[in-house]
Formats: structure tokens, C-alpha cells, sequence
């Protein structure tokens, strides 16, 4: 039984970071996403902070070569942003960048494991263009959807295998749930006799006092 409770542990841990909103597959030419945001989560701040405790974690998992750095800052007042770094072209290819949205730029490099967005190590391969996404005050279902209209990256869907293993796990959730109050009802049962017990050893201590007085 204990095998089973942490084989099904293991199972929706596994599950919960494959599948879900972020779990995507990003194109070759995305290089990094940085984003910039507040501690706290009032003043805009909360849904970039939900998007990268709850979505980021997938994104990364199922891209794992490219960079995902953060910037947390004290300025609550402060912007709220996303920006994603695009790889160069390829040869021959041209690009169009709108002037609204997206900065086209001089090759630099991004960085990989700084928490600026400035800041770049001199082995990482450069980047031409980014695309900077305004947080603030924004959900982060909304954030994520912009991030994949911009990328176009593809979402992942559960395969047959997988939404077998989702039906297994729920159904074993759910005998589970029963268990646990069929458990609580037999507890409250056997706490119920013992209170009675232990009130009729009580009169009958108390009876037994009266008749010796």
C-alpha cells in the first residue's frame, strides 16, 4: 500500500510538471526569457509572480537549452515585464519586427544565469531582436498567452498514455477520499463508545460511593 501512495506521488509530481498551462515547446530562434517584477505581490505584481511559480517551472522543463532569468525588485511601483530574446536569422532569411512591440537591435549576447537583463557573459550566442511583454496588472493566463502568441511556441497535450495515467491517479484520488472517511467515520464511532464507557464507569463509581455512605 505505501508502495502505491508513493508511486502515485512520484506520478502526479511528474505529471504536474509535464503537462498544464506553460507546458509548450518554444522555437529554435527563442533564446531567453527574462523577466523583471516586484517581491510583492500588490500594485500588478501578482500575476507575474503566479505565471513564474506556476508556469515557468514547465516552460523550462520541456525547454531546457534555453535561458529563463529573473529579476525581482523592491520598486512596487515599478514595471512589470517580460522580455524574450530572439536568436539571429538564418542565412538569406529576413525578418519584420513591429516597431510597436519589438526592439531590433545590434547583435549582443544573452545572458544565461545573471538576474539583469543587461548583463551579459561573453560565450553566449548573441541575439538580434526582443519582444517585451507588459505584466503588470495582467493574469497570468493571460501573460502565458501572449508569450505563445509572440513565440509561437506549441502547447504539449496530454498523449493517450498520459490522460490514462490522469484517469488512474484521479480514480485512485478518489478510492482514496473514501477510505480516508470511512476511516474517520469508525473513528468517530469508536471515540463515541468510549465516551459512553467512560460515563457509565462514572455513575456507576458514583452509585457505588452513595451505597457506601
Amino acid at each position: 500500500m505505501v508502495s502505491i501512495v508513493q508511486r502515485m506521488r512520484k506520478l502526479k509530481a511528474l505529471l504536474a510538471i509535464r503537462l498544464g498551462p506553460g507546458a509548450a515547446h518554444l522555437p529554435p530562434d527563442v533564446k531567453r526569457i527574462h523577466m523583471d517584477f516586484a517581491y510583492k505581490i500588490n500594485d500588478g505584481h501578482f500575476g507575474p509572480r503566479k505565471f513564474w511559480r506556476l508556469y515557468l517551472p514547465r516552460l523550462k522543463y520541456h525547454n531546457p537549452a534555453v535561458s529563463m532569468t529573473l529579476n525581482r525588485t523592491t520598486d512596487q511601483e515599478g514595471p512589470a515585464t517580460m522580455t524574450i530574446y530572439f536568436a539571429p536569422p538564418p542565412t538569406g532569411s529576413t525578418t519584420t519586427t513591429s516597431p510597436s512591440s519589438t526592439q531590433p537591435s545590434k547583435t549582443r549576447s544573452a545572458p544565461t544565469t545573471s538576474t539583469t537583463s543587461t548583463t551579459a557573459p561573453s560565450d553566449h550566442t548573441p541575439f538580434t531582436r526582443t519582444h517585451t511583454i507588459n505584466m503588470k496588472h495582467r493574469h497570468e493566463s493571460e501573460i502565458l498567452s501572449q508569450l505563445l502568441e509572440v513565440t509561437k511556441a506549441v502547447e504539449i497535450k496530454a498523449t493517450r498514455e498520459e490522460e490514462e495515467e490522469i484517469r488512474e491517479m484521479e480514480e485512485e484520488g478518489k478510492r482514496r477520499e473514501a477510505d480516508a472517511r470511512r476511516s474517520a467515520a469508525v473513528n468517530a464511532e469508536r471515540k463515541r463508545e468510549e465516551e459512553m464507557l467512560k460515563q457509565a464507569r462514572g455513575q456507576m463509581a458514583a452509585q457505588a460511593e452513595l451505597v457506601e455512605k
